[in-house]
């Protein structure tokens, strides 16, 4: 078995990471070890729109491994791959930018990595939590405007957490359960959104007063901040929208961290425009970043940040570091986190 894994270990496939500068953006990550696992190409850019550019980058390195971080591939680009091509590595969670039924038929494997930003999206949430609790945005907004009123008469209302009651929108899942590892010892009471009445089986907090589960629509009426924590897919494009909205208290917050098009953005302009609710933090939009002429730029009362949970220094070394974990499982015959 030992002389089996050398044998595998010795071989170094070709491989090239389509847009790695989406990782390395200020080039302070280290890719040595999965230079020491592959003969590495980086592709120095964030993005690549153009499906035969993509398809040209693969070809020109004749890779057996392709990496991607948030990219598209289209199903145009993939069937352009040359038949070297054995694994797709989405350097992240989601892999909806990827062919999987294309990839399947061709025999290509498809791998992700699930939890390597848990931590620092729970934080992410916590910081808007505490952001909004302080309204710190608002008053960072006036004093850069020059305006320094809020020293002379307190202009906005704040208030202590602790009590306060935060809704989880798939808070059963990893990231959401970090979110109340968080948010509990805060003092915060977690309402968690669920059909079945009750936590899966097992899970760490099943038995915990301090944690209650409900229906959605009595969590999005009671809760004072409401985070989305679930995963995007057919059932919840879009599935909060006016409707859920206008369930919310006005005094309310609602906090996205998970994939853009959770919200119906349209509708949460309307709401917003309306003052239905008292604020929005959207660490991840529709369309990133939204056009020019999206209202969601100067909304005074909706938050944005260009999609940070994941980019810590530390998430994204732990990202690089996970992506050669499912490269050398490959290599070693023993694949993991195959999503196809």
């Amino acid at each position: 078995m030992a002389a089996a894994v050398t044998r595998f270990l010795m071989r170094r496939p070709k491989a090239v990471f389509i847009n790695s500068a989406r990782l390395n953006y200020d080039k302070a990550l280290d890719f040595s070890r999965l230079s020491r696992l592959t003969d590495l190409t980086l592709n120095e850019v964030d993005s690549i729109a153009d499906a035969n550019e993509i398809a040209e980058k693969v070809i020109a390195c004749q890779a057996e491994i392709v990496i991607t971080k948030e990219m598209e591939v289209p199903l145009s680009a993939m069937e352009r791959f040359p038949p070297t091509v054995k694994l797709m590595c989405e350097a992240g969670t989601g892999y909806n930018n990827i062919p999987i039924d294309y990839a399947r038929s061709r025999g290509v494997d498809v791998v992700n990595i699930p939890t390597y930003s848990t931590e620092s999206v729970a934080h992410m949430v916590v910081t808007y939590i505490m952001n909004f609790s302080a309204a710190i945005f608002q008053q960072a907004k006036m004093l850069h405007e020059g305006n320094h009123s809020n020293f002379e008469v307190f202009q906005h209302p704040i208030y202590e957490i602790t009590g306060k009651k935060l809704g989880l929108i798939g808070g059963s899942g990893t990231i959401g359960t970090a979110v109340a590892d968080v948010a509990l010892p805060l003092g915060m009471k977690v309402l968690i959104s669920s059909r079945s009445g009750r936590l899966p089986r097992g899970h760490k907090y099943e038995n915990d007063p301090r944690v209650q589960v409900v229906p959605m629509d009595e969590l999005l009426s009671t809760c004072d901040f409401v985070s989305i924590n679930c995963p995007l897919n057919n059932e919840t494009r879009h599935s909060i929208g006016s409707r859920e909205i206008r369930l919310m208290k006005p005094t309310a917050f609602l906090i996205n961290t998970a994939r853009g098009a959770i919200i119906n953005e349209k509708e949460l302009i309307q709401c917003m425009k309306e003052k239905v609710i008292a604020g929005a933090g959207l660490d991840t939009q529709e369309v990133e970043p939204p056009p020019p002429q999206s209202e969601l730029w100067s909304l005074d009362n909706v938050f944005l940040t260009p999609h940070i949970g994941w980019r810590r220094l530390e998430t994204r070394q732990r990202l690089v570091d996970m992506t050669a974990d499912n490269v050398e499982s490959y290599i070693q015959g023993q694949l993991q986190n195959v999503v196809n």
